[in-house]
């Protein structure tokens, strides 16, 4: 089942195997542009490879790499093949939906901070103004996300805003229209109103555990005020 059937087109804005800590990837200091090159405080070259957040050196012949920080985050334990291959799926569905997920986190941010000193009836005809403009946008984008895909960026949505999909609908399309796409969600697996929590739910921990470990190397790009989300115990 499509996520778009269930999802819709106003809620957007509103709206490989896995890279499981691997290393960093580093090539020696001669296969870098010469002068994109640094010296250290100790005198010591190096070149910075933003997008992995790394100085890689050449010590003694040998390529070195240090990172600028790196969160150690433990690997979820399979119980069996079967679980570890829904690990990798899962991976390759954040990568799909990671991009999506965070126009859409910066569009609700920013609807957000326009709308904040505005009455509530011009609120409601800019949101179906802005409704109406993103739709042409995304909609090819919607039509395809699957239903795994669109739990996955509910789940990113909740882990970056603090609300459930169910509450970000009811805050900006009022309180029976939210009724209804829960009812739509859970129909097609969706649960609209559930916590993300990797401390109680499998899946939240593979996605956790996953994001961690994309945005150690570099793979995907960490969204403003990432470091604020705390399990809830």
């Amino acid at each position: 089942m499509k996520f778009y059937n269930i999802f819709c087109i106003s809620f957007l804005f509103l709206s490989l195997e896995a890279y499981s800590q691997k290393d960093v990837l580093a090539k020696p200091l001669n296969q870098y542009p010469q002068e994109a090159l640094q010296k250290d405080e100790f005198g010591n070259l190096y070149y910075y490879d933003a997008r992995q957040k790394a100085k890689i050196y050449e010590i003694n012949g040998e390529t070195v790499v240090v990172m600028d920080e790196l969160v150690i985050q433990k690997k979820p334990i399979f119980n069996n093949q079967l679980d570890k291959n829904y690990y990798y799926f899962i991976n390759k569905k954040l990568n799909r939906v990671y991009p999506l997920f965070l126009t859409a986190l910066q569009q609700y941010r920013d609807l957000n901070t326009i709308t904040s000193s505005m009455e509530d009836g011009e609120k409601r005809r800019f949101l179906r103004q802005k409704q109406e403009e993103l739709a042409d946008q995304y909609e090819a984008q919607l039509r395809d996300l699957t239903t795994t895909e669109g739990q996955v960026f509910a789940k990113l949505m909740n882990r970056a805003t603090g609300k459930t999909v169910y509450e970000i609908i009811r805050e900006l399309r009022g309180g029976w229209s939210a009724f209804w796409w829960n009812v739509k969600g859970k129909a097609a697996d969706i649960e609209l109103k559930r916590e993300y929590n990797p401390r109680l739910y499998r899946e939240d921990e593979f996605l956790e555990s996953l994001l961690q470990s994309n945005w150690n190397v570099g793979y995907l790009m960490p969204y403003p005020g990432y470091q604020d989300f705390k399990v809830k115990r």
